[in-house]
């Protein structure tokens, strides 16, 4: 997972040398990062299913769940997230990549190409960013604290609740950051580098990677409404053990 996600963070980093280029200008450039797009899936998927022929894919280009001969098992993959970003020259993307187990993420690496930060981890074995041991932000005041979160855009129909989310929240807090790639919050968090994240209407392929990560971090992690799916739902609250419960009763309270 590590080599496939290095590999294709490669092949993206090189091509954001060239968005950067086009992104003054309409014509192109959206074109251009929909190929690098679907060339970082292939090579995702041509070294995972080479190495694992038998397991399911689910993967954001291909957007349907191609089922193995292993029904256990299924990679769940982002090629690249923060696709806005990307178009737009912003250098804060990653690829995404986690392996389900009946049902449960067991493994999940987040590559941050630009930063060369590589964020991974196995369930029991702890998370880890590069080389060093990942934990979750200690700080247990909301005041203290920092968030991440996404905002709706083009008329999602979630804008409401997630305004009524930033109204009850930011009074309570240090800040609220968007950076446009969930995956990268997610392991953000692990890093202590945020004390919490929540959003809603995300797909498999932002989430699964990421919340392994948190969890292996020390980090707790639920979705908004209460015995949902996080994975197949797309909602998530992920904090640090201090302030989850505080957190979340904010979150909740719509």
């Amino acid at each position: 997972m590590i080599k496939a996600a290095r590999k294709a963070g490669r092949s993206l980093a090189k091509d954001f040398r060239e968005v950067e280029n086009l992104q003054a200008s309409t014509k192109g450039a959206g074109d251009f990062v929909s190929r690098a797009d679907i060339a970082a899936e292939k090579i995702i998927k041509d070294e995972l299913m080479t190495a694992r022929p038998t397991y399911g894919w689910l993967a954001e280009e291909e957007g349907r769940e191609i089922p193995g001969s292993d029904p256990t098992r299924r990679w769940i993959v982002d090629p690249l997230d923060g696709t806005t970003n990307y178009l737009h020259g912003l250098p804060h993307f990653a690829v995404s990549i986690a392996l389900e187990h009946k049902g449960n993420i067991v493994a999940g690496v987040v590559y941050d190409p630009c930063k060369d930060e590589l964020f991974h981890a196995e369930k029991g074995e702890g998370a880890w960013l590069n080389e060093s041991r990942l934990r979750v932000s200690a700080r247990h005041r909301m005041i203290e604290s920092i968030f991440a979160t996404g905002l709706p855009f083009a008329g999602r129909a979630d804008l409401p609740d997630t305004l009524q989310d930033l109204a009850r929240l930011l009074p309570a807090t240090a800040g609220v950051r968007r950076f446009g790639a969930a995956s990268l919050d997610l392991a953000y968090v692990a890093a202590g580098r945020y004390e919490g994240f929540w959003e809603r209407r995300l797909q498999p392929w932002d989430l699964a990677a990421g919340i392994l990560i948190v969890k292996e971090a020390g980090g707790f992690v639920e979705p908004i409404d209460a015995g949902r799916n996080i994975v197949d739902d797309g909602q998530v609250i992920a904090s640090n053990e201090p302030i989850f419960d505080q957190f979340a009763k904010v979150i909740r309270k719509g």
